[in-house]
């Protein structure tokens, strides 16, 4: 009877984790495998293979970008997901004594709450998987295949041969501890005679288990906040406007990014005008974000340079955001829209780098296969040939304190460019220039295509002939923030 119900039990347990992680995923997250995605390029050479496989843990690292490259079609990365967790409980089981077969769930449940941190790379779940599987095959008694495994293990899944360690102590009993002696020894002549480049603390701690150089994941599970900008730009990604306004309405997050994402789907919906000052404004860079050298924060900012026409603002933003990748990966992503800006551009030899590597992807290498580098065919593209009649016909520099102005110099380049001439009051609003708004909104009359002033615009003016005193004027609201917040 008990061997039944251990049986059946541990079938029914990996049936309810695989439908429960391929729900999770596909439907409640799937803005978190986007986000994994679109910060690597996976490239199916020889020569990618083997620079990965050239450190500590290379394999597992090879073998998580392998499955995170499936995250680009949502409900394949799920199902991958959720096979993973399924290997982990079903090797743990195996490892534990048929009685205790349901505490198999507990590290299913640990590293899901773990993968919640968005810095936690898929190298360290898979590492776990390889641990585990590797001390399943192994014989239950100690023999010189122990010793010659081990540092192979290392090479191939990293510092986390350390769990396989432990479960051989295990298995075999703690008369071979010193095995784990042997281990730490082999470990740090390992480091001296091959990896001296690298801090000792990440080589036995994995160079490739985290994002971040000489950190460590975080066990707060899944922020709200984090996690809801993570939607917000994955929403951005796939042009999702009406959902973004949708969102937007529900939950708020006051931060640049979460301004940037809502204003641009206002914009896409010619909205903006109407609707802008009714969803939180962060400030003058509540458009389009500064120069900031992170990994996410001016993605927002480099999609709406490009709607806009400000070609080579969109391609500078999105080569500091690749650069900024901590891990020193490429972004699929990113490589596109770079490749992209410069088929507009007419830089053709320069996008070429760009195709090459996209050619060598699974899923960017039947777009960059489709691209012929002519005029004739990047004029043949609506979006490209409309780019091309948007943005600026000289190169020049400016300030970040100037983007009004630059907005304005787009519009006049081209009065067919209304998202220019939205982004362009927009932004004399949020630096509270009344006096510049006023002189140009004949200009939003005239080419705005509105047949009746905007409703935002109409609250604007309120607002200027009663000196603010309007109650429940969303852009009073918004200007007594921002005059409190410089009084403090």
């Amino acid at each position: 009877m008990n061997k039944t119900i251990t049986k059946y039990g541990t079938i029914a347990l990996s049936v309810l984790i695989s439908i429960g992680a391929f729900l999770f995923w596909y439907i409640a997250y799937p803005h978190a495998m986007s986000y994994q995605e679109q910060y690597q390029l996976f490239l199916w050479t020889s020569d990618y293979f083997v620079e990965r496989v050239s450190l500590p843990g290379g394999l597992a690292d090879w073998l998580g970008e392998f499955i995170v490259q499936f995250y680009y079609v949502e409900w394949l990365g799920a199902l991958l997901l959720a096979l993973l967790y399924v290997a982990l409980q079903r090797l743990t089981a195996r490892l534990l004594p048929p009685k205790w077969w349901l505490l198999s769930l507990v590290p299913v449940l640990m590293l899901w709450w773990l993968m919640g941190d968005i810095n936690v790379l898929l190298s360290l779940p898979v590492a776990i998987v390889l641990a585990l599987a590797l001390a399943c095959v192994m014989p239950r008694r100690y023999s010189w295949i122990d010793a010659a495994v081990l540092p192979v293990a290392y090479w191939l899944i990293g510092p986390i041969v350390w769990l396989y360690i432990v479960v051989r102590a295990v298995q075999l009993g703690w008369k071979h501890l010193w095995t784990a002696g042997w281990m730490l020894a082999a470990q740090l002549m390992v480091y001296a005679w091959l990896l001296p480049q690298w801090p000792l603390q990440q080589t036995m701690t994995g160079l490739n288990y985290y994002r971040i150089p000489l950190h460590y994941p975080q066990w707060t599970g899944y922020d709200k906040d984090m996690y809801e900008l993570v939607r917000m730009d994955y929403l951005v990604r796939h042009e999702r406007w009406d959902d973004i306004v949708k969102r937007a309405g529900e939950y708020q997050v006051n931060t640049p990014f979460w301004s940037n994402c809502v204003n641009l789907a206002l914009s896409q919906k010619r909205l903006l005008a109407d609707r802008m000052f009714d969803f939180y404004q962060s400030g003058e860079d509540a458009l389009v974000m500064p120069r900031t050298r992170d990994l996410t924060s001016m993605l927002p900012s480099a999609e709406a340079f490009w709607r806009l026409g400000m070609v080579n603002s969109a391609q500078r933003y999105m080569f500091d955001t690749q650069e900024s990748i901590l891990n020193a990966r490429k972004s699929g992503r990113c490589t596109k829209r770079i490749a992209e800006c410069m088929l507009v551009n007419g830089h053709y030899k320069a996008a070429m780098k760009q195709l090459d590597l996209l050619k060598k992807s699974l899923y960017y290498s039947s777009w960059a296969n489709d691209v012929i580098l002519s005029d004739d065919w990047v004029n043949a593209q609506p979006e490209y040939h409309r780019l091309r009649q948007l943005r600026y016909k000289e190169n020049f520099l400016y300030s970040y304190e100037e983007m009004d102005k630059m907005f304005g110099l787009l519009f006049m380049n081209n009065t067919d460019n209304k998202m220019a001439l939205d982004y362009f009051l927009a932004q004399m609003l949020l630096k509270g220039n009344l006096k510049g708004f006023q002189q140009y909104l004949g200009a939003a009359q005239q080419y705005g295509g509105y047949r009746q002033m905007p409703l935002g615009y109409q609250d604007v003016m309120r607002c200027i002939q009663m000196q603010g005193n309007v109650q429940g004027s969303p852009f009073a609201n918004y200007a007594k923030r921002m005059m409190g917040g410089q009084q403090q």
